[in-house]
């Protein structure tokens, strides 16, 4: 798929976004590569075999102080060809977009990857009532 188009359904992802989330993102840049550079992927300690499809650089909104300002924008990257291969159809993938922003803009608000693991996990079990825990 070509940027442009790629991009066309990160915005529709990001339209996903309750509202009450979506306009409390200040200086926030989201931007998309093909890939994770492999030094990043060693860095985060990402297994042989496995990848990243999204990441958040920045300074947690928790972790700010009352006079902090001036700054250039966080970022969330997300890494497009990862993002296709996981997903079966566009569908499939303005879903795994959306899934990934969520992620990422839990990091932005100050949330744990257990906290989000934990609200990740309540989300499909109430989608999934069904689904048995591992």
């Amino acid at each position: 798929m070509r940027r442009p188009a790629f991009e066309q359904l990160v915005q529709e992802a990001l339209a996903t976004i309750p509202p009450r989330f979506r306009q409390r993102l200040k200086n926030l840049a989201i931007i998309v590569e093909d890939e994770p550079d492999p030094q990043l992927l060693d860095d985060m300690e990402v297994p042989e075999g496995e990848t990243l499809l999204g990441l958040y650089h920045g300074v947690p909104l928790t972790e700010r102080s009352w006079d902090d300002g001036n700054r250039l924008p966080d970022r969330i990257t997300l890494f497009q060809d990862p993002l296709e291969r996981a997903s079966d159809d566009d569908e499939d993938l303005v879903t795994a977009i959306g899934e990934t922003l969520i992620h990422e803009i839990g990091h932005y608000f100050g949330l744990s990857e257990e906290e989000l693991e934990d609200i990740e996990d309540r989300y499909w079990h109430a989608r999934n009532p069904g689904a048995e825990e591992e």
